[in-house]
């Protein structure tokens, strides 16, 4: 949705970046030019103009966000705010709505606090996975970061967005524990524990007293959360990353099916991942580096790429974790489930030494608490590449990826696209990760690929699978989806966005959630 520009609209905006400079300084307030040229989706894939910012601001501290937001609902203007704003394949810095200021956090990038003995820490948005590693190693801690596949983004922000990472701590929103919100009219709020003056449990105790709230902040627009707790894996004293190779496009039911009694009897415990044999390919090398023919790759140039690269059709990546004696147990037993597939292999790192191996060590160090941005390679695939994904949660059963895999890879041909997915297991369901790749320079890829992506969505929902996540161009069509009992679920957000936010100030159109103000607006139009 655009804003259509007006006289007073325009007013109200210049006002209040002249009140916000008052508040910052000039070097933290960007007008709307510098911030359009800024605050972008690097992976672009709608007009630039579609959701260009009104100008950005650079808070300090939890107190400038709150003078922020009382500006922002003295003028109506609309914020949208971001932690590092590498949100890439989801609409990254750009704002939802165009003209909105952005409130860039990045700034706000201290590590506040870490309990060697409880196993946490408190963290500002700004912190990015690369620095709270990094500030552990500094101290001498040997607790681990659960990180994302790519080290730069924000713990926080990622948590919020319930972004995964790999080891047994991979449920980010699932570890945090106590925030620090400004809410929508500058009222500051400490959830959980924090509610009590001079608590010493806000990060080992997550629910404090009455109702649960915390959930009200993650991928939501009642709130900009300036500070969370976020708990740590202790070092469990040895781990053992390992690869499981399946032959065949068939066996991916049959390796699904494997992994889920392995994850529910305990043996994996981390968040492990099946990829799709041209998603690893393409993290070791160009489409032009390994097949030379125009368009999407064919069953044949697949089954070549697998043998060129010694990949299995579907590659399983996880870990297991404790002292040599239980670590090798694990092995044994997860080699001896794989056994019924035929022509399953098993790896340890070691046993793949040379440029074949750069996945399964990319991994090792993911799933053993270090961050890297070693999955950027895959966006050399294809000249100026970039992707957008597509994220249904499926239930964690080898006959649904088999189904949503055979429906989803008919519709990439059908667009002209090849399939690159990866099964991200977690307690009970599996995150499906499809990633589309086009060129960011081609105006036609870019309109192609977002046609896929919303027909996909719409395919998944007809199928009873639900998006976890989207891209700014397509939640109103995903919030849509969820239409259970007239759309129930849309109608309480909305009350609870109209109590908080009155003024609708707050990202309005994240998640597919208008203030009134704007419903309205669309309505008549």
């Amino acid at each position: 949705m655009t804003v259509q520009t007006t006289r007073s609209h325009n007013r109200g905006l210049a006002n209040a970046l002249g009140e916000m400079r008052d508040l910052l300084g000039d070097d933290n307030v960007l007008g709307q030019e510098e911030a359009a040229a800024r605050y972008i989706d690097p992976y672009k894939v709608e007009d630039d103009a579609q959701f260009a910012p009104g100008g950005a601001v650079r808070p300090t501290s939890a107190e400038d966000v709150q003078e922020i937001v009382r500006i922002a609902n003295r003028h109506i203007v609309a914020l949208s705010p971001i932690s590092t704003g590498r949100n890439n394949a989801y609409g990254g810095s750009a704002p939802r709505m165009a003209g909105a200021v952005v409130v860039d956090l990045g700034s706000m990038n201290r590590v506040l606090e870490v309990d060697e003995e409880l196993g946490y820490a408190l963290v500002e948005p700004g912190v990015s996975y690369l620095d709270l590693h990094a500030h552990l190693r500094e101290i001498g801690s040997e607790l681990w970061v659960d990180t994302a596949d790519l080290g730069w983004g924000s713990v926080l922000g990622n948590a919020l967005e319930r972004g995964v990472g790999f080891t047994p701590y991979g449920d980010h929103f699932g570890h945090i524990c106590g925030m620090e919100v400004v809410l929508p009219e500058g009222d500051l709020l400490r959830t959980g524990m924090g509610g009590i003056e001079g608590n010493n449990t806000w990060g080992a105790y997550k629910y404090g007293f009455g109702p649960y709230v915390d959930g009200l902040f993650s991928q939501s627009n009642l709130g900009i959360v300036t500070k969370i707790g976020i708990w740590l894996m202790k070092n469990p004293g040895g781990a053992k990353v390992f690869m499981v190779g399946v032959p065949r496009e068939e066996d991916l039911e049959q390796c699904v099916d494997i992994v889920r009694e392995l994850k529910l009897g305990g043996v994996i415990r981390n968040q492990c991942t099946v990829r799709h044999v041209l998603f690893d390919a393409a993290t070791m090398l160009s489409k032009e580096q390994l097949y030379s023919e125009e368009g999407p790759v064919t069953p044949g140039g697949i089954r070549e790429m697998q043998d060129r690269l010694d990949l299995g059709y579907w590659n399983l990546y996880a870990a297991v974790y404790g002292d040599e004696v239980e670590m090798q147990a694990s092995l044994d037993k997860i080699a001896s489930a794989y056994s019924v597939i035929p022509g399953a292999r098993l790896y340890l790192p070691e046993d793949r030494p040379g440029p074949e191996g750069g996945v399964l060590r990319s991994r090792q160090q993911v799933m053993t608490g270090q961050p890297n941005l070693n999955e950027l390679k895959l966006l050399e695939w294809i000249p100026n590449g970039g992707h957008i994904d597509v994220s249904p949660i499926l239930p964690m059963k080898g006959a649904d990826a088999w189904q949503q895999y055979q429906s989803m890879n008919a519709r990439c041909r059908q667009y002209g696209h090849n399939y690159f997915s990866s099964f991200i297991f977690g307690n009970r369901e599996i995150r499906h990760i499809a990633t589309f790749l086009f060129d960011t320079e081609s105006a036609p890829e870019r309109e192609n690929v977002l046609a896929l992506a919303k027909q996909l969505v719409s395919d998944a929902a007809d199928s009873g699978y639900g998006e976890y996540r989207g891209h700014i161009a397509m939640m109103d069509e995903i919030a849509a989806t969820f239409s259970w009992n007239e759309h129930a679920q849309m109608r309480f957000y909305e009350r609870l966005k109209d109590a908080l936010d009155p003024n609708g100030v707050l990202a309005p159109g994240k998640q597919g959630v208008w203030p009134a103000r704007l419903r309205t607006e669309r309505e008549e139009r």
